[in-house]
């Protein structure tokens, strides 16, 4: 499966220097950034408009070493589909999906046993501001260190019913699942690890969204067409323009940094159905911003 190794259609952007260098380095406002995260960079430096100019690689806190079987099988492995295999049997195994009493589930939290990293991210394709995107949401706060700014409505006011409803919907899904943050660490790494192995030189991916309204978003400089605007801390985004026009009157094109890629659809070819879609870390991006 040489196509699905070689990601031809993603990886496009092969430098830094596709960056548009004209708007003055912005950075995260501080209301965005909380003060620890699990990362090897603090939120201030990743989620700013300099780490979208200049990125570097993410590490969480731990993942690849207490995973380091997993990673070593993937090296000896040069098929993709077979690699995606591996990590989907690793992690049933590892979290004993398939065994869940055996991971401490009862009679009391039996509505827990379809939460797992694939029902996580199955809901967030059907429905961003659900309670499966409340907890990836969650999980990138806690990861790195970035608040979410919207969530079915404005969540910028940290003491606003939208804010409590948010987290209460988070910490309800999250409640007594199995090791599920830990579940998402690991599909974080995986992401990485593949994009490192089938385009190596690759530091940013051209990536579209479809939206009708420009002002919905928190713009922070440049102008209508080149705007620097604040995004949520996780976002949908297609690899397809043409797709992205049937969102939207607007196109958003942005160089997105691989090392902030949490997911895309063809890491699991086969099992979720998409159109290119990826799942990217927020921040502060400078965007390109036409009509369809």
């Amino acid at each position: 499966m040489q196509e699905y190794d070689n990601f031809p259609d993603l990886c496009r952007a092969s430098d830094k220097t596709s960056v548009p260098m004209s708007d003055p380095v912005l950075s995260l406002p501080r209301t965005v950034c909380l003060p620890f995260n699990r990362c090897n960079l603090p939120a201030v430096i990743l989620g700013s408009l300099t780490f979208q100019r200049y990125p570097v690689a993410l590490k969480l806190d731990g993942v690849e070493e207490l995973h380091r079987d997993l990673f070593r099988r993937l090296d000896g492995t040069p098929e993709g589909r077979r690699r995606a295999e591996i990590f989907r049997d690793y992690v049933t195994v590892h979290f004993r999906l398939e065994h869940l009493d055996e991971a401490g589930l009862t009679e009391t939290n039996a509505g827990r046993a379809n939460a797992n990293y694939m029902s996580m991210i199955r809901g967030w394709f059907f429905d961003s501001n659900g309670r499966e995107g409340a907890a990836l949401k969650g999980w990138v706060e806690s990861r790195f260190g970035l608040a979410p700014r919207y969530h079915g409505a404005s969540l910028r006011e940290p003491e606003s019913e939208a804010h409590r409803h948010y987290q209460h919907v988070q910490a309800r899904t999250c409640y007594g699942t199995n090791a599920l943050e830990a579940q998402l660490d690991l599909v974080y790494a995986w992401c990485q690890y593949e994009f490192a192995r089938s385009c190596p030189d690759t530091t940013h991916l051209t990536l579209y969204r479809g939206v009708n309204r420009l002002e919905d978003h928190e713009m922070l400089g440049g102008s209508r067409k080149a705007p620097v605007l604040l995004l949520n801390n996780l976002n949908s985004f297609t690899g397809i323009r043409e797709r992205a026009g049937e969102f939207g009157d607007i196109i958003l094109t942005l160089q997105v940094p691989v090392a902030k890629v949490f997911f895309h659809s063809r890491l699991l070819p086969g099992v979720l159905q998409g159109e290119a879609e990826f799942l990217v870390v927020g921040g502060v991006y400078e965007v390109d911003s036409a009509g369809v």
